[in-house]
């Protein structure tokens, strides 16, 4: 191994570490992404339980005391490395509306699955491309992911186009994998590759911070 190549892999295992350790804060143009805290609790449990928010994703905890013990949970994944968890904090608030997630499908992260849930009342705001794509942007760049994937239930039309506006590619449909309320339903899988999110960055141009 050449001199920078060890250079590089001392490079990404700090980087490494560094997450693992705690996550960093993103700044974007509309949003903060930031490690949940305890008192995300309150507002997370009144963004992301009412029916119309959580109808298509896993069922959210119902109480205040759910969302801490979620919290704790993510951090407790984060320090193992199996699993990210951003709080979606909007300019000039102090607490999460919303998350992403990201979590490993292979050790390593080579191949993971992301995942996100914004409250409603910031639906078409920008919110979600301008948090999507620093949570794309950190597993690519920083957690060194090579295969993106998504998967959102064949009814929730929100979702799939919130997916398909960000660049992601259908590959197709997985049947009835998803449990909801006692009925299982189909779920479009889709996918985004490190090397198309980069070739689609250099159209767009650099992410304005």
């Amino acid at each position: 191994m050449d001199v920078q190549a060890v250079i590089t892999a001392a490079h990404s295992v700090a980087i490494e570490s560094d997450w693992r350790q705690a996550l960093p804060a993103l700044s974007g143009t509309l949003v903060t992404l930031r490690e949940l805290r305890l008192s995300d609790a309150p507002s997370l449990l009144a963004m992301l339980a009412t029916e119309e928010v959580a109808r298509f994703i896993s069922p959210p905890p119902t109480t205040v005391d759910g969302f801490e013990r979620f919290i704790a949970w993510t951090h407790r994944e984060r320090r193992a490395g199996n699993y990210i968890c951003f709080g979606v904090v909007p300019q000039g608030m102090d607490t999460a509306i919303g998350i992403f997630q990201v979590r490993q499908l292979e050790p390593g992260f080579a191949t993971a699955e992301w995942g996100f849930a914004i409250g409603s009342a910031f639906w078409g705001t920008g919110v979600f491309m301008d948090g999507a794509k620093m949570t794309i942007d950190f597993a690519f760049d920083v957690v060194g992911t090579h295969r993106l994937e998504a998967r959102a239930a064949v009814a929730n039309g929100r979702g799939n186009g919130a997916l398909r506006k960000v660049g992601a590619l259908q590959e197709g449909i997985l049947r009835k994998s998803f449990l909801r309320n006692g009925e299982y339903l189909d779920q479009t899988l889709w996918t985004i590759l490190d090397e198309d999110w980069r070739r689609a960055k250099s159209v767009w141009g650099p992410r304005i911070h």
